[in-house]
């Protein structure tokens, strides 16, 4: 029998292409900055940027492991409405980067898995 918590997480496969909208504060943005609006006191910015990850793993409490381009995880909530599946124009247009995240998921040589604490089998 499948829980609720399975259900949520369901759209999600390990190795899937998302998108999450990440909410940033900075002087200047960046090229890739969506939604800017001024800081009230008018020294910063708050803005919008889309991080480009791939799903590491579904968990069974109804989160998902993201893995970044960087090698960086975060956990959250299947359902976080700021976090999609990425459409085919993302998919196309960013191809290199969701490849570069993937691969980035698994340490590949034995250097590469001694520095970050795994063990071989």
């Amino acid at each position: 029998m499948v829980s609720a918590a399975m259900n949520l997480a369901a759209p999600y496969q390990p190795g899937d292409w998302v998108v999450f909208r990440k909410t940033k504060f900075s002087r200047q943005p960046g090229r890739r900055a969506a939604q800017i609006a001024p800081a009230a006191n008018g020294d910063g910015y708050s803005y919008l940027v889309d991080k480009f990850w791939v799903v590491e793993d579904v968990l069974t409490d109804g989160k998902v492991r993201l893995k970044t381009r960087r090698g960086k995880t975060h956990t959250m909530p299947a359902s976080d409405p700021r976090l999609r599946s990425a459409n085919l124009w993302e998919r196309f247009l960013y191809r290199q980067r969701f490849e570069e995240t993937a691969q980035q998921a698994e340490p590949t040589d034995e250097s590469e898995l001694e520095r970050t604490g795994l063990e071989l089998a």
